[in-house]
């Protein structure tokens, strides 16, 4: 894999991993913290990918043998605020914090998803509890996608609305996918394409908040 590969945790090693890891050098040298962080959030946005391929030509030359994929779905459900700024709405209007606190949560439940499947014998031990975790995800999705129906009606113009519009047909798509992928995962047992199911509609909810930033908090 190379940088700007359209896999969804390239996008999401910068601010779930090492923003995280930068987070807890600030507090020993803020100066080298914020340079770090200024520096690899520059040319990510020049190479997407770039910290991706960082992190894992470290692995390789550390012999290390990491599953990339489950572990940034597990960190997400451990990021701070500070970590994902981008993804965070800044008017303080109802409907653009309900969209934040939407959003988190259904980023927070996605992020339980390796510890609840890895075991997959208890998961059919355990089949009443399996139902109600996934549909926890689907009313959270739900949740997400009628927050977004609130904050549409702030946004100025007809191309504004228009690409939020598209925004929300690309999460509908990958939140089918989705649940397809569940579906074969509970024939075939392939944990990994869950994982990257879930990070691809992570990935969706972020471009829906960075859409409505754009229309929204920079005019």
């Amino acid at each position: 894999m190379t940088m700007g590969d359209e896999t969804p945790v390239t996008s999401l090693v910068l601010p779930v991993l090492i923003r995280p890891i930068l987070s807890q050098l600030e507090r020993r040298d803020v100066a080298a913290s914020q340079t770090l962080r200024a520096a690899l959030s520059k040319v990510e946005a020049a190479h997407p990918g770039f910290t991706y391929d960082l992190v894992v030509g470290i692995m390789r030359r550390g012999d290390l043998s990491i599953n990339m994929n489950e572990s940034v779905l597990r960190l997400q459900g451990s990021t701070s605020e500070a970590d994902v700024v981008e993804y965070r709405l800044s008017r303080s209007e109802d409907a653009f914090q309900e969209l934040n606190r939407k959003s988190a949560a259904l980023k927070k439940i996605l992020s339980r998803i390796p510890d609840e499947i890895t075991d997959r014998k208890n998961i059919f031990r355990n089949n009443k509890y399996t139902i109600f975790f996934f549909r926890e995800i689907a009313s959270a999705i739900k949740k997400l996608l009628d927050a977004v129906n609130e904050v549409a009606g702030f946004i100025p113009g007809s191309a504004g609305k228009q690409a939020l519009e598209q925004r929300k047909r690309e999460f509908v798509k990958f939140s089918k996918r989705f649940s397809n992928t569940l579906k074969e995962y509970f024939k075939e047992g392939q944990a990994n394409a869950v994982f990257v199911s879930a990070l691809y509609l992570i990935h969706q909810t972020n471009m829906i908040m960075v859409t409505v930033k754009s229309k929204c908090e920079f005019l």
